[in-house]
């Protein structure tokens, strides 16, 4: 191995999460309490390649898309999701932000093969699974049982509770829509019907 002392610079404070890219196998992606994502490539060690102000408080974790690699989720201490494409990332816009949970995202994942689609957990004890090539039905929402339904975004597919604490969760690579997380009160495995 040939280790460089030089380390890589950039953020202010404690780095949360690392994620190497799904197609570049010298590029990796940092998020930080500094509220930032920096995207790195490991032959430049001095400064990152980019970086966006992320979120309003500590970005706790991110996950990049194994199948479409411009895109990288991002979780913070601000109780939000927010989706961003690394070709539009100076912008500092996210393409999708998602406010559901009432506490800090502890983890999250992109689907290993359905592009749209990704799980959250959070610190208010739910995991969330979401599908984003959803779109809201403006005459399905006014009408019947849905007419009292507020709030809840249109890509929201299902929620699990019962674990208290949930730190991590992770889709099985090989069975669709199988989820695993770890928690306080134990480990659940468990596929929702409708994935």
């Amino acid at each position: 191995w040939s280790v460089d002392k030089t380390p890589f610079n950039g953020h202010s404070d404690s780095v949360e999460d690392i994620q190497w890219s799904p197609k570049e196998a010298g590029v990796f992606a940092s998020c930080s309490v500094d509220k930032t994502i920096r995207i790195w490539d490991t032959r430049r060690r001095k400064n990152s390649m980019l970086f966006v102000a992320a979120h309003r408080s500590d970005v706790n974790v991110i996950s990049w898309n194994p199948n479409k690699s411009h895109l990288l989720l991002s979780g913070s201490d601000d109780h939000s999701i927010k989706i961003w494409d690394l070709r539009k990332f100076k912008s500092s816009s996210p393409i999708g932000h998602f406010k559901y949970h009432m506490g800090a995202i502890t983890s999250l994942q992109w689907h290993p093969t359905e592009d749209a689609m990704l799980a959250a957990a959070s610190d208010d004890n739910q995991l969330t699974v979401w599908d984003l090539a959803l779109e809201a039905d403006d005459e399905q929402k006014s009408v019947g049982a849905n007419a009292n339904v507020k709030d809840i975004p249109p890509q929201l597919l299902f929620v699990h509770q019962g674990q208290t604490n949930i730190k991590e969760l992770r889709f099985h690579p090989q069975i669709p829509g199988l989820i695993t997380s770890t928690a306080a009160t134990g480990l659940n495995i468990f596929k929702p019907c409708n994935l």
